[in-house]
């Protein structure tokens, strides 16, 4: 039994292998061969995952704000950013976690709000919005 600390150290650990490093076979041992996908995004098991990622662009940064667990669930809010759709997503990714693998996953999806398109008048994601931090 792991603690909830140790998952959210896990998934950050698996999210920064597979998605930043881009180093599939160390990234292998960290999804279950069991792997639930629920993403209406990626294909099934963890192939679809990693295969996902192969065919994005090696620009593909992903980054965390904010990490929660409790047991076996840990949600972390982060966005994808250079995933070649020109615009990032901000995301909360739902981990549950088995046998110290990443076992099943969900996810919410939303297109990062520029300052112009948002509503509330603030970021989605961190302090600024996307085009303060890139400024033309």
């Amino acid at each position: 039994m792991t603690t909830p600390e140790e998952n959210k150290a896990l998934v950050l650990k698996a999210f920064d292998t597979l998605f930043n490093k881009r180093d599939y076979d160390t990234a292998w041992d960290f999804w279950s061969p069991h792997y639930i996908q629920h993403s209406a995004h990626i294909k099934p098991g963890r192939e679809g995952l990693f295969d996902l990622i192969r065919a994005v662009p090696p620009t593909l940064k992903y980054e965390h704000q904010l990490i929660v667990a409790e047991d076996d669930y840990v949600i972390v809010h982060g966005r994808f950013s250079g995933n070649g759709r020109g615009v990032a997503w901000v995301a909360a990714d739902v981990v549950r976690i088995e046998d110290g693998k990443l076992a099943e996953h969900w996810d919410v999806l939303q297109d990062e709000a520029t300052r112009a398109e948002s509503q509330s008048g603030n970021p989605m994601f961190g302090g600024f919005f996307p085009e303060e931090l890139n400024p033309a």
